[in-house]
């Protein structure tokens, strides 16, 4: 009996380890659950946070975003005033390179001591006595030279080597490089043209205002007359240097381009002096496009706004054809 007990009680004790063994298994079991529920709610918080703030490649472009936000802000688009002051600047670059280039060579010397000194002749000597057998205050003689010397000398001097001399030499393309536009050159070297026909005519009021206001005396004249001839004389000087300059533009010689403004020039000029003999349609026509008949009111004292208008026409046509002509070599 004691052994049978004994088995039994060794049973029981089996069954109650099992059965604690079974209940640690099962609450391990449930931990395990827990843990893993805890988990998948902390991974659904994180996926939900993540939702919620942006990836850190998405918050580096806001951020960028953030900070170029100020710099097209506090950038300023280029303005016409700003462009157009740029432009002067290179005009005015241009004008004074050009002119400088023109009294470090012999251009200006002769033009300003050679013209100066025919028109004195003509004025003063040629013509039955010239100036002292007209018996008056006047300056007619001397707006009747002025334009042939314009137009024959000065003129196709000045103008000859403006774009021709730059084409030969190769600095064309140099002075193209640098940071000006084509409309930049064709009025920088204009400018400087025409400033030399404008010395010239600077030069020759000293005629006047020796004769008739120091050292001598030589009656009363009147100026209104003298200033009026003097403004024809630079619309003229406006229009021929723009002619000039086109015709400086189609070549690379120096010669051809002197003797194309010059030929033509001339011709503009004769062409006035068979108007009264012509009479209709051919006649008017000739009268229209003259540079001498458009320029005769102002050598009376009388200032025609159609003449203006003709020779400031031919001066914007003449720089458009010369700047196209400079531009075409992008065509090529």
């Amino acid at each position: 009996m004691s052994t049978a007990e004994n088995e039994i009680d060794e049973k029981k004790k089996n069954g109650a380890a099992g059965e604690e063994h079974l209940s640690a298994a099962e609450e391990a079991s449930d931990e395990t659950e827990e843990e893993e529920s805890d988990e998948t709610e902390e991974e659904e918080s994180d996926d939900e946070g993540d939702d919620d703030e942006p990836p850190p490649s998405s918050r580096k472009s806001k951020a960028k975003v953030k900070t170029k936000a100020p710099e097209r802000a506090t950038k300023r688009p280029t303005t016409p005033s700003s462009s157009g002051g740029s432009s002067v600047r290179n005009i005015w670059t241009i004008a004074r390179r050009e002119m400088r280039s023109y009294f470090d060579s012999l251009i200006a010397y002769v033009v300003i001591g050679g013209s100066t000194l025919g028109i004195g002749i003509f004025f003063f000597l040629m013509q039955s006595g010239g100036f002292w057998e007209v018996d008056r205050a006047s300056m007619a003689r001397l707006f009747a030279a002025m334009p042939w010397a314009l137009s024959v000398l000065v003129i196709p001097l000045v103008t000859m080597r403006s774009l021709a001399e730059e084409k030969g030499t190769g600095t064309l393309e140099l002075l193209i490089t640098m940071p000006v536009r084509d409309a930049d050159v064709i009025l920088g070297k204009f400018f400087a043209a025409f400033g030399m026909c404008l010395i010239l005519l600077a030069i020759t009021v000293l005629y006047p205002i020796a004769m008739f206001v120091t050292p001598w005396h030589l009656g009363a004249l009147d100026w209104g007359p003298v200033w009026t001839g003097y403004l024809g004389l630079a619309l003229f000087s406006a229009a021929g240097t723009a002619l000039g300059l086109m015709f400086s533009s189609f070549t690379e010689s120096q010669i051809i381009a002197f003797f194309l403004t010059a030929g033509v020039m001339l011709f503009m000029q004769v062409i006035g002096g068979i108007v009264e003999s012509l009479a209709g349609v051919a006649g008017d026509v000739i009268a229209f496009v003259s540079f001498e008949t458009r320029f005769q009111p102002f050598a009376r004292g009388l200032i025609d706004t159609r003449a203006v208008i003709y020779f400031l026409s031919i001066a914007v046509i003449c720089l458009l054809v010369a700047f196209r002509s400079l531009e075409s070599r992008k065509w090529k």
